[in-house]
């Protein structure tokens, strides 16, 4: 879920008649508790919270009036009840969540085959191919947000750029229930105002590592010299941003394999409390997701988390990445940030799980960068080495103590 609340809003309102935007990003504005105020309209307009109401719970979702109070998605339900007193909780259904994506991904099918699901909620179109029948991006993207709601009853808010990254930037500039369209000659007048936190794998740390150095927007990065950037972000880093501030960003839509995913899960024969253990289980499992997915030659562009309490509460996150992987130190780096958000000193976990979703061929990635390179080699190399002398070999450190005691016999490890 998006912690843009809607106050710094921008939108084409007019029609714009360029057809170089031709790259579009919609996202459903804070989709699981739209869905829920289907059901209940007399709660729109209302501060409304997603979840259990549990103190020991987390927050699945909250309407942009909760957000006004920072409420975020995965925030304790105990803080997010301080910050907002007077909202509404929900009980969370996934079931209609999967119903209604599965129509609006179908809207999206409508307008063009080069469709590329990012999870559950959002998706990069190309509707080049579409011009002919449906007229500008303008027009198409006013087209996709009237048949979304016509078919849903649901808001979407659209991007359209010349470029993925400046696609999903637009459109979370133009939430709740917007379009702004960026034609490829204001690329550059678009991004340089924007917050450097608005470049993609900028982070709260890589944030404050630019704001040291004076670099507080897009055009102050822009204007740093690339040896400046290397020195502060290392060389794939330092490229990887300098690109992004001059709008540089050659990745296509890729329909890739669809909704398929590979993940593996495990029950404990007793319940894990401590971090590190947690974390050692994640490795585990990212290293099998990720020799999985190479073994199909395909890389996730989602990273997904999965928890269950030993009350029998199961949570599950998921993560976006700048760019598809199948290197198991991501996978694991991503799972272990997910938990962290999820993690409280004295919680007891039964089941643990990873998985690798929205999965695209390895050769059709377009990698703008690649920070995985190194860890991919060293990867590959055991693959190799497992390939010609057995599985378990060579294994990370981290798993050759104490790790198997810590399973019971009956573990169980899905497929996927």
């Amino acid at each position: 879920m998006s912690k843009q609340d809607g106050r710094n809003r921008l939108v084409s309102d007019a029609p714009v008649d360029d057809v170089s935007a031709t790259v579009l990003h919609v996202d459903m504005d804070a989709f699981f508790a739209s869905v829920e105020l289907l059901d209940r309209p007399d709660l729109v307009g209302l501060p409304v919270i997603v979840g259990h109401d549990s103190d020991r719970s987390v927050v699945t979702a909250a309407t942009y009036e909760a957000r006004r109070y920072g409420v975020n998605s995965a925030m304790p339900m105990a803080v997010a009840k301080r910050r907002c007193p007077n909202a509404v909780i929900v009980e969370p259904h996934f079931e209609k969540y999967r119903e209604q994506s599965a129509a609006v991904m179908a809207v999206f099918d409508r307008f063009t085959p080069r469709v590329e699901r990012l999870g559950i909620d959002e998706a990069f179109l190309d509707v080049a191919g579409a011009i002919r029948l449906y007229g500008t991006p303008w027009e198409i993207g006013t087209a996709i947000r009237a048949a979304v709601l016509e078919q849903t009853g649901l808001h979407c808010s659209v991007g359209a750029a010349s470029t993925k990254f400046v696609a999903k930037l637009a459109s979370s500039r133009a939430k709740p229930d917007g379009l702004l369209v960026v034609p490829a000659a204001d690329t550059v007048a678009f991004l340089h105002p924007q917050p450097v936190s608005a470049l993609w794998g900028v982070g709260g740390k890589t944030q404050e590592t630019l704001e040291r150095r004076g670099i507080r927007t897009v055009g102050d990065l822009a204007t740093t010299p690339l040896p400046s950037l290397v020195a502060a972000l290392g060389p794939a880093g330092g490229q990887r941003l300098h690109d992004l501030s001059w709008g540089r960003d050659p990745r296509t839509v890729e329909t890739g394999v669809g909704e398929k995913s590979i993940g593996h899960e495990v029950t404990f024969g007793r319940d894990l409390t401590e971090r590190d253990d947690v974390a050692r289980e994640l490795l585990r499992l990212a290293d099998k997701v990720a020799v999985r997915l190479r073994r199909a030659d395909v890389q996730a562009r989602t990273v997904a988390l999965k928890v269950r309490y030993t009350d029998f509460t199961t949570l599950t996150r998921s993560r976006t990445l700048a760019e598809p992987t199948d290197v198991a130190k991501r996978i694991h780096r991503e799972a272990v940030e997910l938990y962290d958000v999820l993690h409280r000193p004295g919680n007891r976990i039964r089941l643990i799980g990873v998985r690798g979703e929205n999965l695209v061929p390895a050769a059709a990635s377009n990698a703008l960068w690649d920070d995985d390179a190194p860890w991919r080699d060293t990867e590959t190399t055991v693959d190799a080495v497992a390939a010609r002398f057995g599985a378990g070999v060579l294994r990370p450190a981290s798993l050759v103590r104490g790790a198997p005691e810590q399973r019971a016999p009956h573990a169980r490890q899905d497929p996927g």
